[in-house]
Parts: C-alpha cells; structure tokens; sequence
C-alpha cells in the first residue's frame, strides 16, 4: 500500500519541477526580449529643412554601396574607369579650390565680406579633397600630373551662380557616377574619397543657395562670418564645430577655422 502511495507522488513531485522549469524559462526569455528605445544661423535652418541628416544619410549611402551593381563593366574596365575619374575629380576639386579663392577675393572687393569668407571655406574644403583624390592616385602608383586652374571670375552674383551649378553637377551626375565604377572596381579608398567629397558638396550647394538669396534681398550681413573645415574630408560648418565630423568622425577641436581671408 506504502508502495501505491509513493508513484503518484513521485509523479506530481516530477510535474511540478517541470511545469517551474517552463515558467522559469518564459521568464529569461521575457527578460532578454530587447527593449526598443524611442528614442547656426540662416543657413543651417535651410540644412534641416532640406532633410539635412549626415548620420542617417551616412549609414544609407553604405548600405547601398555594400551591394555591388551586377551586370556592369568588367573588373579591368572598372579600374581603368576609376582611374580615369580619380583624374577628373583630382583637376575638377583643384581648379574649384582655386576659383573659390578668387570669388572669394572679388566679393571682399564689392563689400560682401560674409560671401568671401564662404568662398574662403569652400576653397579650403576643396584642396582638402583634392589631396584626397591625389592620395588616391598615388596610392596606385600614379603619376599626378601638375593642374593649371582655368577660370573666369566676374561679378559675385554670377560667381555664386557658378559655383551653384558646378556644386549641383557634382552632387547630382559627376560624384554618384564616379561611385558607382569605384564600386564596381572595388576600390576602398576611391569610395572613401569620393563620399567625403560627394556629402560635403551637397553641403556647399545649400550654403551657396543661401548665400545668392541673401544677396538679393540685401540680407548679406545676416550670413555666417565663421566656419569650420574638416581637415580629414572638407565637411564644412557654420558658427560652431561639432564634437565630431558628421562624416569623417574627426575630433572638432581639429577642424580649421574660417573668421578671415
């Protein structure tokens, strides 16, 4: 009889330790179940306007470019191509560098201080990536032949109009081709050149924009008198540097600061 007794409480003693040892489980499976967080100046207004997001825009531009395109040009020609970009890019950044530092020069002569120390930053922004693209080049052991700059300066209206259409040209059709071949070539460090180039232009076209408004409704004096240039990509800031590069992560208290010509 001892006997009977003992098997079914054998039995409700072995269930109870199983059915604790599901609730525990659901438990540790609650706990570790992620929790989900919810998370300087005129121009910079426009910035943010325009969907200005540089940490966004960053992580969405290198999920695209981690897919390489298919059915493109072979490995040779896409390294040929490259090259080939390097070159345009390396002549288009040196001769933008030097022909912002003659508009800036020129609208210091018509009193528009605020626009010359733009151009001035620009200027120094583009020789940034123009040592860039060099280094590039060199990289792959090629020669990089001396750029004679060739342009005309006129008045600082049609300047900033100039500078406008040559940012838009780069942002909209020269740096995204260059990046798709330097893709397709596998070409790390052209893509790494290239971005910092290709964010901070679209930066420059906003500045340059805000600029020509001012300058047509005689707001000039309203405009930025101090920039920021990262000295790793070109990023340019208005006002104030950041902790950081939105692009390049390069320590603020690195970048070079804009207040004269």
């Amino acid at each position: 009889m001892k006997k009977l007794l003992i098997i079914p409480a054998l039995l409700l003693t072995t269930g109870s330790i199983f059915l604790t040892s599901c609730g525990n489980a659901n438990n540790n499976n609650a706990m570790k179940s992620p929790v989900q967080n919810n998370a300087d100046s005129a121009t910079q207004k426009t910035i943010k306007e325009s969907g200005e997001d540089e940490t966004k825009e960053n992580e969405k531009e290198e999920k695209e470019s981690s897919v390489k395109p298919a059915g493109k040009a072979s490995g040779t020609d896409a390294n040929s191509k490259t090259t080939e970009n390097m070159q345009a890019a390396f002549k288009g950044e040196t001769t933008a560098s030097a022909k912002y530092a003659a508009y800036s020069k020129k609208a210091e002569q018509e009193g528009q201080h605020e626009i010359a120390l733009l151009f001035k930053a620009a200027s120094v922004a583009e020789n940034v990536h123009a040592n860039n693209h060099k280094a590039v080049l060199q990289e792959s052991g090629i020669v990089v032949p001396t750029i004679k700059p060739e342009f005309t300066v006129k008045t600082t209206k049609e300047n900033l109009e100039d500078a406008i259409a040559g940012e838009t040209y780069e942002v909209t059709t020269m740096y995204p081709g260059f990046l798709t071949v330097a893709n397709e070539a596998g070409n790390q460090l052209a893509l790494i050149s290239l971005n910092y180039a290709y964010k901070t232009e679209k930066k420059h076209k906003l500045f340059y924009e805000a600029a020509l408004a001012a300058l047509q409704n005689n707001t000039v004096k309203k405009l930025p008198t101090v920039f920021y240039v990262c000295p790793t990509c070109g990023n340019t800031y208005e006002t104030k540097a950041p902790a950081r590069c939105g692009i390049s992560m390069t320590g603020g208290e690195k970048f070079l600061k804009i207040t004269s010509l």
